[in-house]
């Protein structure tokens, strides 16, 4: 018996906690059922219930209840388990009692703080994710949604060292910045969210959820390229497993991109298609989004009629028009219907619904904010009666505590005193450290200013003068073998060739100097060429950027480009890389690099203390720019990543840490 129930255990745990999964939506059920019969303790039949609760909730809500209130019973006489019981019995009156729902979450968790295992910890993160979803869903309160997450679910997930619940949080957090319209911030959760899920087991429902999401971000951010890649990954991810629930999100994702794309009936062909499968599957919600695909399609390609027939069917669904954020979409696409139809009346109807709307919402933010204001206050208010009460007590006991005090102020003294010496020892010996850092660093940034100083003018010389000259010469023998006397001068063509070549060849060593590019169109347009011309025809080097704004001081722009040059070059020239990934993201005045490559690889603390002029060179940039550098590699295996922070000046004035 003792084997069958630490097999048990050990299966049910993992399955509980992370909604760990062979195939997305694909769990032996029947197997945990037959748990239910063993001679196994109660703890381990009442973990099976809660899972199976978690299994059936979306498709029968009925099977769903009995598990949950079977699962309570097998939890009395064990308070832990009791306090799950009360966690899964809030999930079940979310959906009908909202405001109940969220007593019960919170009570469960306050119960939960007093253990202090991981298993704890995790279903704590739990309590808060549902709890923020009841404001997001029901309360049309995304803001307070993100923070919840933010500040409270996902610390406690990765307390308990759940990598998988935590990529979960984090694709939650990007949905409610892209209901917000924040693609920018939405972008960021969700390439941490993908980060995070890659290599975790049972990763496939969350990653193909992470990946559509993404391209669904990159479609409304008029990017379709990019989405197009995206749902390239979600496709080859679910091609294991036809049957997927999660084949619905492809179909909704890849619509919305190819209307994006203005490829309108691929569009509507797919919207159908996930539109039968939503209903044999028993899914209203993800029908509904599809219907509103639907209605984007037909919009876009001027069959107006149908789209109105679709938009006006939507606007009768629930629970797609119960949230806010959908009315207002469809609310705002009736408006732009009826108007391009001519029918201004209806046009009009529709546009003091959806203002009527706008405004409630922009109304219930308000008081949301003035609610958590007043919150504060109050907390204030009790921590001065606080205050007021802990200085009465510290009066009555200073007459005591004064005697005590003089006894031990001569000694105290002499301890002073000494630590005084020490502490001028070590400030005098920081000082002078420091001094010496602060004028490497001078001398760094000197030598990085006149190098780039020098570089564009070489550049310049070398374009404008010599590469002058070469272009004369160059028109001058041309003409000379044109005529009827060059034609009998053997070898002046290859020379007239060779001249071409040097001309090229001068005007790339001008371009990599000082590119062109970087001075007239900005570093996000100077990175990509940059990529562009390490191995033409051949798109080894992947390049993505979120969020370079182009206020950035030049010479800045100029130090970061040199830093990317150098990473590529060692990446390419030097590992004999196959595949490079480039990331750069910028995040208020913190400007972010990343490179991967598949190539030779190289020891963490040989990079650092290596003291070749690349890498020189990239560490006296990074230092330039007060920023930091992290490498990992792993010994004896290819591949590298490099990970740089350094800080720009924008408008807003940058502030620098230390």
């Amino acid at each position: 018996m003792k084997p069958i129930f630490t097999l048990v255990f050990a299966f049910i745990l993992p399955a509980l906690y992370c909604l760990a999964q062979d195939a997305p939506g694909k769990f032996n059920r029947d197997s945990l059922a037959r748990v239910l019969q063993q001679s196994v303790p109660d703890s381990v039949k009442a973990r099976a219930c809660f899972f199976l609760a978690d299994e059936w909730r979306d498709t029968d809500t009925a099977i769903s209840r009995r598990y949950t209130i079977t699962g309570k019973g097998f939890s009395s006489g064990d308070p832990f388990l009791q306090a799950v019981s009360l966690l899964y019995e809030a999930k079940l009156s979310a959906p009908a009692a909202p405001d109940s729902a969220a007593k019960m979450f919170r009570q469960a968790e306050s119960r939960l703080e007093r253990f202090q295992n991981r298993e704890a910890l995790l279903f704590r993160s739990m309590c808060w994710h549902d709890y923020a979803r009841v404001f997001h869903f029901d309360k049309d309160d995304p803001e307070t949604y993100i923070n919840l997450l933010l500040n409270k679910a996902i610390p406690l997930a990765q307390q308990a060292g759940d990598r998988l619940y935590v990529g979960k949080n984090y694709l939650d957090v990007a949905f409610g910045f892209k209901n917000l319209e924040e693609f920018s911030k939405a972008g960021t959760y969700l390439l941490l969210a993908i980060e995070t899920l890659r290599n975790e087991t049972g990763n496939v429902k969350y990653l193909a959820s992470a990946y559509h999401t993404t391209s669904e971000n990159y479609s409304l951010s008029g990017k379709p390229a990019a989405a197009a890649r995206y749902m390239d990954s979600m496709r080859v991810l679910l091609a294991p497993y036809p049957d997927a629930i999660e084949w619905l999100d492809y179909y909704a994702g890849e619509s919305m991109r190819l209307t994006v794309a203005e490829q309108f009936d691929r569009s509507l062909a797919l919207s159908a298609k996930g539109i039968a499968l939503a209903r044999q599957l028993h899914q209203p919600y993800t029908e509904q989004r599809l219907l509103l695909q639907k209605f984007y399609a037909l919009y876009n390609k001027r069959d107006l009629a149908q789209a109105r027939n679709v938009a006006l069917d939507l606007s009768r669904r629930q629970p797609f028009i119960g949230i806010a954020a959908n009315r207002l979409l469809l609310f705002y696409g009736l408006v732009a219907t009826y108007e391009d139809m001519n029918n201004i009346p209806e046009a009009y109807q529709w546009l003091k619904r959806y203002s009527h709307l706008n405004d409630s919402l922009a109304k219930s933010n308000l008081e949301a904010k003035i609610n958590a204001l007043e919150i504060k206050f109050r907390n204030a208010e009790h921590q001065k009666e606080i205050v007021a009460l802990n200085a009465a007590n510290d009066k009555a006991n200073f007459a005591l505590k004064r005697t005590t005090l003089l006894s031990w102020s001569l000694g105290s003294v002499s301890v002073l005193l000494f630590a005084i010496v020490l502490l001028g020892y070590f400030f005098h010996k920081s000082r002078r450290k420091t001094a010496v850092q602060r004028e490497q660093i001078k001398v760094s940034q000197a030598m990085i200013q006149g190098q780039e100083e020098e570089r564009k003018r070489v550049a310049r010389d070398l374009h404008d003068s010599l590469g002058g000259l070469l272009a004369s010469t160059k028109i001058t023998l041309s003409e000379i073998a044109g005529n009827e006397h060059g034609n009998n001068q053997p070898g002046l063509g290859g020379i007239i060739n060779q001249l071409d070549g040097s001309i090229k060849e001068l005007r790339r060593i001008a371009h990599n100097m000082m590119p062109e590019m970087l001075l007239t169109l900005g570093l996000e347009a100077a990175l990509k060429d940059l990529c562009d011309t390490f191995v033409p025809g051949h798109p080894v080097i992947h390049f993505q950027c979120l969020g370079i704004r182009p206020d950035i001081p030049q010479g800045e722009q100029v130090i970061i480009y040199r830093i990317v040059q150098e990473l590529l070059t060692n990446a390419i020239k030097h590992a004999g890389a196959t595949k490079v990934l480039l990331q750069c993201n910028q995040q208020g005045n913190r400007f972010f690099i990343t490179v991967e490559d598949d190539g030779i690889g190289i020891e963490a603390d040989t990079l650092h203390t290596k003291q070749g002029m690349g890498f020189m060179n990239i560490r006296n940039r990074i230092a330039y720019l007060h920023g930091k550098m992290d490498v990992l590699s792993r010994s004896g295996q290819q591949g590298i990543s490099i990970n740089i922070e350094v800080y720009v000046t924008t408008e807003i004035q940058a502030s620098y840490p230390g």
